[in-house]
This record gives structure tokens, sequence and C-alpha cells, in this order.
């Protein structure tokens, strides 16, 4: 027979059926059990109480636990022994268990179970067999110890089986990834273009910053990150530091998000017009000289433009004749427009001149209004007119 068996009707047992018995004893390496009906009891090896290893037979099994059991050998009576049944409860939970398994396998369904042992290079599980979890699919970051996971209820995926070999192979890190992936497409579909966010600095490189938005990770570029120049993004921010970051680009498909933090702080520019009204005097920093001037920081972010006719009372060729980069000055606010984010800046109103006009008015004048045509062509225009 190799079907289950109505034991009150079996006259007859053989090896390869299928029975029900009841524990009656529970010895050191051996569980003994009744069989209704069968002319004699039936033992229990340890090895086959269970598909992982136990050090007693008590630790699988206890007195009056009812069992399904397949012979595996008949030991007939004789004059020097009684007879007996060898069984195993092993085999008949494997059996059923890889049914299982392999419709959970093929429909990639979530396990929960207990872990039962940690063993050299991982987890070991029993699911009706054992089933083992490499040290690399336990979690999806390093983990230095694995000792206190005994005991503990986790979550697998299927990733590897086969019965014939009784290999099963387990991951932790397969349902994690999916959780996160699922959580990533969740957070990524309610990101849009502009909307101001919070996040975590996530991991800084040397061309920007990762930031953590609940889920997904967008970057924020060196070039996004303040309103002044940088170098280092690791001057600015610290990795786990909490930010606003405004949301410049999301493309689902390549799971990429662009960032901005300066988008979100006050510029350079802001209120230029009170820090820097007309007839103000500032000190600033030569950045820049061109053919038609000299651009002057005169707050982090904010260049204004000394005009080469602004520059020295003297007759000058080109801004290099009087000024070189990085050289400190003081400048006068000859016009301002913040919409624009124009300065315009002389030097040499605050120059002692004994043939300087008197200056009453500090409109702008044509030639030092921002960075016009005619700033550009500068002296160019006046010699194109003489030679003609």
């Amino acid at each position: 027979m190799s079907e289950e068996m109505n034991l009150n009707e079996v006259n007859e047992i053989r090896e390869g059926d299928v029975v029900k018995g009841k524990v009656e004893r529970v010895e050191d390496k051996v569980a003994i059990v009744t069989i209704a009906g069968a002319p004699f009891d039936g033992v229990v090896p340890i090895s086959e109480l269970s598909s992982l290893h136990v050090e007693k037979a008590s630790d699988a099994v206890s007195v009056n636990d009812e069992l399904e059991l397949i012979v595996t050998k008949v030991e007939e009576p004789d004059d020097a022994k009684p007879g007996q049944y060898v069984l195993s409860k092993r085999k008949v939970d494997a059996k059923k268990a890889w049914k299982v398994l392999e419709e959970q396998f093929n429909n990639g369904e979530i396990i929960e179970a207990e872990v039962k042992d940690v063993v050299k290079g991982g987890l070991v599980v029993d699911l009706g067999v054992r089933g083992f979890v490499p040290a690399s699919l336990v979690e999806d970051h390093f983990v230095e110890s694995f000792d206190d996971y005994k005991g503990k209820t986790l979550t697998f995926k299927i990733v590897e089986m086969e019965e014939e070999k009784n290999r099963l192979i387990l991951s932790h890190r397969a349902v994690l990834e999916a959780q996160k992936a699922e959580k990533k497409g969740e957070v990524l579909g309610g990101i849009h273009e502009g909307d101001v966010l919070e996040g975590t600095v996530q991991r800084l490189a040397s061309f920007g910053a990762f930031v953590d938005l609940g889920g997904v990770d967008g970057l924020v570029h060196i070039s996004q990150v303040s309103h002044e120049h940088i170098d280092d993004v690791a001057s600015v921010l610290s990795e786990g530091q909490r930010v606003k970051v405004k949301v410049l680009s999301v493309d689902p498909e390549q799971e990429r998000i662009s960032l901005s933090i300066k988008e979100t702080q006050e510029g350079p520019w802001a209120n230029i017009e009170e820090k820097a009204p007309v007839g103000a005097v500032l000190t600033g920093k030569v950045k820049r000289l061109v053919g038609f001037g000299a651009f002057i920081e005169v707050f982090p972010g904010v260049e204004g433009l000394v005009h080469i006719s602004q520059i020295s009372h003297n007759h000058i060729s080109t801004p290099h004749e009087a000024l070189k980069e990085g050289q400190e000055v003081e400048v006068k606010v000859l016009g301002v427009d913040q919409n624009e984010k124009r300065l315009s800046l002389s030097i040499k109103a605050l120059l002692n001149n004994a043939a300087e006009e008197e200056v009453t008015d500090y409109e702008m004048p044509e030639e030092t209004n921002g960075f016009s045509f005619g700033d550009v062509i500068g002296d160019q225009l006046k010699n194109f007119s003489k030679n003609n």
C-alpha cells in the first residue's frame, strides 16, 4: 500500500505504507510508537524525526503525539527478538513539504519561518525540509554576526530548490529588496517637478550629494548645493543631515530625481536694493577682468560691474593697467536692478581728483548700465567713428 491506511481494518503493514502512530515512549535517540491494529510497535530513529539535526528525540516529539509516518523497514519477530516497524516522520513531512514549496516557488510567494539554527555560512530553517539561507542572502546590508538570529521569525523567498538533492535555498534579502522596490515606486509616483521636500543626506560624492526622500534617492549636483561656488560638497553638507530640496526633474523609468538645495534658499540677490542702495560705499574683491571693465564681488555670489570708464580718472586702455584679480577695492554703487541681477559700480567716484566734476546725480549713465552691447565693444565704437 502507498496511501494512508485505516489501520483498524489492516491486518498487514508493508514497507512503504503510510501509517499513523501514537508516541508511547521517548528515549534519548528514538521514539517508540504504537500503531492501531498492528501486531507490534514501531520505532522512529532520531535521524528520522526531523529534517533538522536534533540532539535528543524529546526535542522533536513528546509522549501522546499523533504522528504520520512511513514504514521504511519491517523487522519480523523471531526467537531472538520481537518484531518492530522502522518508521520515518521526516520523509512524510518532506513529501508534503516539497509539494507546497514547489507551488510557493512557482508563485513567488513570501514564506514566514523561524530560524532554527545559525551555522557557518548562514541560517537554517525548518519548512518540512531543511532550508538554508546563505549569509549573503540574509540582509541587504553587511551583518557582522548572526548569533542573535536564532529563534527569530523572518520572511523568505525561495531562490533555488532541487527535491532530488534535498536542496532548498532561501533569501530574506530578496523580500527586503522587493519591499524597497515597491516603496520606491510609490514614492516616485508621488514626486513631481517643482515639489519642495525634506530629505536626509545619504551619501556624498565629488559631483554632489544623494538625498533620501523616504525610500528613493535623488541627486543634488554640486552646482545646486549652494548659491556660492563650492569645490568640496563635504564643506557644506554631511551624511545624515536633514535638508530641504526642490525637485528639478523626475525620470520614473530611469528612477532618477534631480534636486536642488539652493533653489529653496534665499538667493544672494535677494533684498540687494536694501543691502546695496545707490550711493552706498562697499568693499569688494576683483573677481574677473575683461576688456570693458572689472567684475567686483561685493557679497558672496553678488558681482557688480565697474565699467572701464569708472575705474580711474586717468585714461586707461584696459582694466589690467589699474587692477588685478583678487585685489580688494572700495566701490560706490551707481545703479542696482534686483530683477535683472545687475549692479553698476564705480571706483573713480571715490578717488580724489581736482579736475573732477561734482557728482550730484547717481542715475546710471548709459555706459555703466549693466552688461550692455556698448559695454562689450567699449572704446572700439569711438575709434571707428574717428577713423571714418
